[in-house]
């Protein structure tokens, strides 16, 4: 999941450069989205093998 919002990142910073506003600020808006879920189930993770260690 990681290796897709960097992916999504790296279409909007090309998207950017070349002068697509739109592409560029939608692609960002995925990245962040999935950014921000792959923190949220590696939070989860660690907290279940945390629990499961115990």
């Amino acid at each position: 999941m990681l290796y897709y919002a960097l992916l999504f990142l790296v279409v909007a910073v090309i998207a950017g450069v070349l002068g697509f506003s739109g592409i560029a600020g939608t692609s960002a808006g995925i990245a962040q989205i999935l950014f921000f879920l792959f923190l949220a189930l590696l939070a989860v993770s660690l907290i279940l093998k945390a629990i499961r260690s115990v």
